[in-house]
């Protein structure tokens, strides 16, 4: 009696399917570990609140100097007019402004239809003497 290893006939076919078996095992195995491994979120929103101050609020409001430029170039100054080509004024009361301790914040609101020679004619002169608290207000005209 003699013992049948394999197939009688010639036919060699070789099986090349992968037994995928272990390689699951292996990968649930690093799924779990890595879940173990993940720390655990906290819903908690962590805040640096501000700490009170108990010193007493400013005694007043920031002063507000508004210069108003007019189409023609004519130059407001608190509601007060001075005139296009006198420079000179607008000149002392900025330097007036700029030897503040304090300086009051300067608005500049220039009208929809003055050239831009005139606003850059006072932000220049506000700058070259020293004038730190300036802006445009009024900007929704241009809309």
């Amino acid at each position: 009696m003699g013992m049948s290893v394999g197939n009688s006939d010639d036919n060699t076919d070789v099986m090349v399917d992968i037994n995928t078996t272990p390689l699951i095992d292996v990968m649930l195995v690093l799924l779990i570990m890595f879940i173990i491994t993940i720390p655990i979120q906290t819903h908690a929103v962590k805040m640096n609140m501000p700490v009170p101050n108990n010193a007493a609020p400013p005694p007043k409001p920031p002063e507000i100097v508004r210069i108003d430029l007019d189409f023609d170039g004519t130059i407001g100054w608190n509601g007060e007019i001075i005139q296009a080509g006198d420079r000179a004024a607008i000149e002392q009361r900025l330097l007036a402004i700029s030897q503040m301790p304090d300086q009051p914040e300067v608005h500049l609101r220039p009208n929809k239809l003055v050239t831009y020679k005139h606003v850059a004619m006072i932000m220049a002169t506000a700058q070259r003497l020293g004038v730190t608290k300036i802006g445009i207000v009024g900007n929704e005209q241009f809309l």
